[in-house]
């Protein structure tokens, strides 16, 4: 878990929270940084990194992102190029997933994980060739990441390329996303859920791919920094009839946790495993071997003692993350992330609850200064786009 971070609240009502990291090294920037200013964002230090956390308010960019369009600068993202005649046997080596299921021009969600089973880090691998794969990392982990996937890559034949100064990503998010995207690059619309393009953007060699962390369909520009700017103003002022907005941190958190995704270092970490965290789906024991397989086939099959559990308020209130969670007056487990959902209009959190048997409907409460709010279980993710099942996977 994360330790304690300041807490920031918008001024619109309903309020809506957001953590933001604590840092005492001298702030990172992305190549949007002037843009960031110009617009008007509100910057906030995360995970070293100044980044803007609201423009207009939070939940004036959450609802644009729902209805209409937003832009992200996800640029802190680490990117990581892994080539060589053994690039794919040294994946499978490192994932929990089957990388061998994608093949050019496709991306896949995976963890990776230590021999204990905890999770180092949730990736998307994409692959643009049998011998060359890129992975996207966390911000807060993309250094160590390198140096633990550096080290498992000895004794095989692949070369990995830290990449992660050199591109900067902005991920445009909504149903509308996909309209402004084809102003320009309408071969992206030919992408399936998880597909990945490379192309060039002026004159660049980047990619797009059909992701995103929002819980609406959206793609991800990567591309070399000196171009970034470019890329989002030329995005931002074509998607302004469309109500494309810039959007930041703030809105991307509340997004993120209706659409039931995972924060790494407050959702997931290597103290928990990937099916505790309710992804065991990304975990593919057929395969074969995996570092951190031996580990999870054994819990597997002894039985969780926890998982991940989605929880809604039944009344009023606006859960913290931390906030504890009690079953009949007997302490049940804490919330990781927890906010007012601006879609739900009710007060939503994920955390790991020592009932694994525990089914949606059954009650609990939640503390929140001092009162225990009635609260039940529900099934995640909170919300499922209309528009994301259409999208071909």
């Amino acid at each position: 878990m994360c330790a304690p971070d300041p807490l920031f609240e918008s001024t619109e009502t309903p309020k809506i929270c957001y953590f933001e990291g604590m840092s005492t090294a001298v702030l990172r920037r992305t190549s949007l940084y002037d843009s960031h200013k110009q617009l008007g964002g509100r910057l906030v230090d995360f995970h070293g990194w100044e980044l803007p956390v609201q423009y207009e308010g939070i939940l004036k960019e959450h609802n644009a992102v729902r209805t209409q369009c937003g832009l992200f600068d996800v640029s802190h993202m680490g990117q990581v190029w892994v080539r060589g005649p053994q690039a794919l046997a040294f994946l499978q080596k490192t994932n929990t997933n089957d990388i061998s299921r994608i093949g050019p021009g496709r991306a896949i969600y995976s963890h990776l994980t230590n021999e204990q089973g905890g999770v180092v880090d949730d990736v998307i691998v994409s692959c643009f060739a049998p011998d060359r794969y890129f992975i996207v990392v966390n911000a807060a982990t993309a250094e160590g990441d390198f140096a633990w996937l550096a080290k498992q890559a000895e004794g095989f034949d692949a070369a990995l390329e830290n990449k992660s100064d050199y591109y900067g990503m902005i991920a445009i998010q909504g149903p509308k996303a996909a309209g402004i995207v084809a102003i320009d690059t309408p071969a992206a619309l030919a992408l399936p859920r998880f597909g990945a393009l490379e192309l060039s953007i002026f004159d660049q060699p980047s990619i797009i791919t059909r992701t995103g962390y929002t819980g609406e369909d959206g793609f991800e520009f990567i591309v070399p920094s000196e171009i970034l700017s470019r890329v989002w103003d030329n995005l931002l002022t074509k998607g302004r009839s469309l109500g494309a907005v810039p959007c930041g941190l703030g809105a991307r958190d509340t997004l993120r946790l209706e659409a039931g995704y995972l924060l790494y270092g407050q959702d997931i970490d290597t103290e928990h495993t990937s099916a505790e965290a309710g992804y065991g789906w990304v975990v593919k024991f057929a395969k074969g071997d995996f570092i951190g397989r031996a580990a999870l086939l054994a819990q597997k099959e002894a039985g969780l003692k926890r998982r991940m559990m989605g929880v809604r308020l039944l009344e009023r209130g606006v859960p913290r993350p931390g906030a504890p969670v009690s079953i009949e007056g007997r302490p049940a487990g804490t919330l990781c992330s927890a906010t007012f959902s601006p879609t739900l209009q009710a007060g939503i959190g994920m955390g790991y609850l020592d009932r694994p048997d525990l089914k949606p409907g059954a009650r609990l409460s939640v503390l929140i200064h001092n009162k225990e709010v009635p609260a039940e279980v529900v099934a995640m993710p909170f919300y499922v786009s209309e528009g994301l099942k259409n999208v071909k996977a």
